[in-house]
């Protein structure tokens, strides 16, 4: 018979499998659609590797979702992905919503699982009704040049659209993509592979600056809980790099601008169903 010390090694072993495995594939698959794969790396670590939805979580996913951003973000400026302009003005928003956010993260305390979920649920519903609008639109067939707009920057609304998304990014533990996206289509003109270029380097600067608002500001015993999950720390950041690294490099040169879209809007809907799924099991 085996005994209880071996079977949990190998229950540990395949837990760790799954999760390094899991965060390889993510930030492969997310990277090449402007996200950075914090809807999947947090419900990942919490299901796939037992961690309650805490300030610890969030650290991880968002240290996580910001090697995907560097790794990504670097391939989409090179091919020219990228307006500095747009981007600079989403980062002023989003680095005041991030700094909001993590307020409300150490306010919320035990109640931050079920509104985790149910903020969770309300940003994938808006967002993929906004990418629908905006995939259907008249001109979304159309190429454009990279760097090139189709309208004016409108700031404030942009600015305050980046806002919320910082503010998600450090309640939810994402890179916010999800948000960032259609709110550079829509408020400054970007196309599509522009706007994901332009979220990824809005992420870049924001998300190291939620990590630190985060460890500062957490209660007690935030840092302890990281430290003793140092091996996790270690190699996830690099799987995370690598897979966004290539995720990148695939989707820029495979995959039609108009299919970006689609498997970005299938993303969002596969997430979205699986958190209405958790939220009514809490009901129950």
């Amino acid at each position: 018979m085996v005994s209880n010390g071996v079977k949990s090694e190998v229950s540990n072993v395949l837990e760790a499998v799954l999760v390094m495995s899991g965060v390889f594939l993510i930030a492969f698959v997310f990277a090449p659609v402007g996200m950075g794969g914090g809807m999947l790396f947090a419900p990942l670590l919490h299901y796939g590797a037992g961690w309650p939805i805490d300030g610890t979580l969030l650290a991880v996913s968002l240290g996580l979702t910001w090697s995907v951003s560097i790794g990504s973000g670097r391939k989409h400026r090179q091919e020219g992905f990228f307006d500095e302009d747009a981007t600079k003005s989403a980062r002023y928003g989003a680095l005041v919503g991030a700094l909001v956010g993590v307020g409300i993260v150490n306010a919320l305390g035990d109640d931050l699982d079920t509104v985790f979920k149910l903020l969770s649920i309300v940003m994938l519903v808006w967002a993929l009704v906004k990418t629908w609008k905006k995939h259907n639109a008249k001109d979304a067939s159309q190429d454009v040049e990279p760097e090139q707009r189709t309208s004016t920057i409108h700031h404030f609304p942009l600015r305050i659209g980046s806002g919320i998304g910082g503010a998600l990014s450090s309640v939810l533990g994402i890179g916010a993509g999800v948000i960032y996206v259609p709110v550079l289509q829509q408020q400054a003109g970007l196309n599509a592979r522009t706007s994901i270029g332009s979220s990824l380097s809005v992420m870049m600067v924001v998300v190291p600056v939620a990590i630190l608002a985060l460890l500062t500001t957490a209660p007690s015993g935030l840092l302890g809980e990281l430290s003793s999950k140092a091996w996790w720390l270690l190699p996830l950041p690099l799987l995370a790099y690598v897979g966004a690294t290539s995720g990148a490099k695939f989707g820029i040169e495979r995959i039609s601008q108009e299919n970006i879209m689609k498997v970005f809007m299938l993303l969002v809907a596969i997430v979205l169903v699986r958190y209405v799924m958790d939220v009514t099991q809490l009901s129950r």
